[in-house]
């Protein structure tokens, strides 16, 4: 079945490129965004549960899944979070909701926080799903953080490098890295596993995901630095997977408490996917982004 069924599928065009957008239930509005290296596919398990209480709308970030992959620059901008943050807003004005909840995981929980900063009065309540704020990663890196998280210095190489290395084999370094991340045992839905190899079989796919943790490396950490000291005046969620690499090399709760100022949140028994791994319990926290 493919993920998401009854779902109104449209693709919506923003500021320099078009995202893949799909809508289902009614209620106040609750954006999800998804992580690398997925798709909107990714809600499969947690967004009907919400199609209840809200108006659920899932996209695919730019670069990723069917959304447009635009040219990235040569200061890497078009995949800065701020410019995916910028999309998401748009798509939000598009659908007619002028103020929203927006739940990111992985990436897309680096395009909320930037969300929450660039477009305070759009942002109800936000929730982000096992990460900590690409600043404190950068800042903090040692062999533990290194070690776990490799993809980020290695999609960040210049010339072509991962996008060749990872060519050669996609569907085998997808597996291999849904496999690493997920906690031992987890098998993912195969509906769900198509459409990510689906996307990652396409090169266009794999550049523009190599751009946007390029961007992670360099603009994004230009504008953090502008905006140090700014924080998260919205209620903000924090959900992580403790048999995660987050649980086990930072506070992640009390990292975030430095970013926002009304902060709560809680580990969940699971690996980096909650949505997939612990949709029931994910879902059930997601309900307290309700106004």
């Amino acid at each position: 079945m493919t993920p998401l069924a009854g779902f109104r599928r449209s693709t919506i065009g923003v500021t320099g490129t078009d995202i893949a957008v799909a809508v289902a239930g009614s209620g106040p509005p609750l954006l999800l965004l998804h992580g690398f290296p997925q798709t909107m596919a990714m809600w499969h398990r947690v967004a009907p549960m919400l199609v209840e209480h809200f108006t659920v709308v899932c996209t695919d970030l730019r670069g990723y899944g069917a959304s447009g992959r635009p040219e990235a620059g040569a200061d890497h901008g078009g995949y800065s979070k701020r410019a995916m943050a910028r999309d998401q807003v748009e798509v939000m004005s598009a659908l007619g909701f002028d103020a929203f909840a927006v739940a990111g995981h992985d990436r897309g929980g680096r395009v909320a926080r930037r969300m929450c900063l660039d477009h305070p009065d759009r942002v109800t309540a936000a929730a982000v799903l096992d990460i900590v704020p690409t600043a404190t990663v950068f800042a903090t890196t040692d062999q533990a953080l290194a070690t776990a998280y490799y993809h980020w210095f290695f999609l960040i190489q210049p010339d072509g490098l991962p996008e060749r290395m990872i060519g050669a084999d996609p569907r085998g370094w997808l597996g291999e890295t849904l496999r690493r991340w997920a906690a031992p045992g987890f098998r993912f839905d195969p509906d769900a596993l198509t459409e990510y190899e689906r996307a990652f079989d396409d090169p266009a796919t794999i550049h523009a995901q190599c751009e946007d943790y390029r961007a992670a490396a360099t603009i994004d950490l230009e504008h953090d630095a502008a905006d140090a000291g700014q924080r998260i005046g919205c209620p903000l969620l924090v959900l992580w997977g403790t048999r995660g690499a987050m649980h086990r090399i930072y506070d992640v709760l009390g990292t975030w408490r430095g970013e926002g100022m009304h902060v709560r949140g809680r580990g969940l028994d699971c690996g980096h996917f909650p949505a997939e791994e612990a949709p029931a319990e994910t879902a059930r926290e997601l309900l307290g982004l309700a106004p």
